[in-house]
């Protein structure tokens, strides 16, 4: 089975929808032999509620989305290169784009019949800030394939005017310069605390898959649960029937036997009464040649 394409058809559909047609895909590909698939397809998970909103601007919007991720590109390496000008230029951009996008997001969701509450348009805003810091959630964002709402407080902080540092007041004012030890020691303090931020990301990204996995199980299960209740139902209501159908052939059964008793009986009494009319025609006829 092509995982990519039944992957790209799942993740256009709304949340609740997602599991049951995830699970008919799998059973498809396990009654094909098809175990590498099925295997595949099991494993994609469910969005959330926002997660899927923001995947409905991606999927619907193409051109703010590339926009959007053009942006992310400029803070992610304005943050690399401590680019002072161009981290105060796409800051700018970044706060206004957010609100709108996450606002727009919200209204493709409700025209697509799902509510959003303000706590869900919360989390859209936040999945966005995801796409702008971590090049993996822009990935999968591009994608329309988002699953969960992503800490956008690991790998770098928010970006706002006041976390930018000023610029010279003149070209003809040069900065100072900073003493090499202390700019080597900078880098290193940063580099050690990007480390130990993406640690942290891969922590709370594998425990998020777990709690994502765990409810994907239960809700197949609670689904499967309650067709295997409405079978027994329905086994339920066709053996009574059965037992039902049994008691009425058995009373025809009885009833039957009895008319072919009473059959047989009035069959030996006509046979006895033929027997004995015989003989007496026979006596009469020897009688008569006398």
């Amino acid at each position: 089975m092509d995982v990519e394409e039944i992957a790209e058809k799942l993740y256009g559909l709304k949340p609740a929808e997602f599991v049951p047609a995830r699970d008919a895909y799998v059973a498809e590909a396990r009654k094909e032999k098809d175990m590498a698939g099925a295997k595949a397809i099991a494993a994609l998970r469910r969005p959330v509620l926002a997660a899927w909103a923001a995947n409905l601007l991606a999927r619907e919007g193409r051109q703010e989305a590339e926009q959007f991720l053009a942006l992310g590109e400029t803070l992610r390496e304005a943050h690399r290169t401590l680019d002072a000008e161009r981290l105060r230029a796409a800051s700018q951009q970044q706060h206004q784009l957010v609100t709108a996008l996450a606002r727009t997001a919200a209204g493709l969701a409700r025209g697509a019949g799902e509510p959003v509450s303000d706590t869900v348009l919360h989390e859209i805003e936040q999945s966005l800030h995801g796409v702008l810091t971590h090049p993996d959630v822009a990935d999968q964002w591009s994608k329309g394939r988002l699953v969960k709402v992503p800490e956008v407080t690991v790998g770098f902080a928010a970006v706002t005017p006041e976390t930018v540092p000023d610029l010279p007041a003149s070209a003809e004012q040069p900065a100072p310069k900073k003493k090499p030890g202390r700019e080597a020691a900078r880098r290193h303090n940063l580099e050690r605390a990007r480390a130990t931020a993406e640690e942290a990301d891969a922590k709370v990204a594998g425990h998020e898959q777990e709690l994502g996995e765990a409810r994907d199980a239960q809700e197949s299960a609670g689904g499967r649960a309650e067709e295997a209740t409405e079978r027994v139902r329905h086994l339920e209501r066709e053996l009574q029937a059965a037992r039902q159908a049994k008691a009425e052939t058995g009373a025809a059964a009885v009833e039957a036997g009895s008319a072919v008793q009473a059959a047989e009986r009035a069959l030996r009494e006509a046979r006895r009464s033929a027997e004995h009319a015989a003989r007496v025609v026979q006596r009469l006829e020897q009688q008569s040649d006398l």
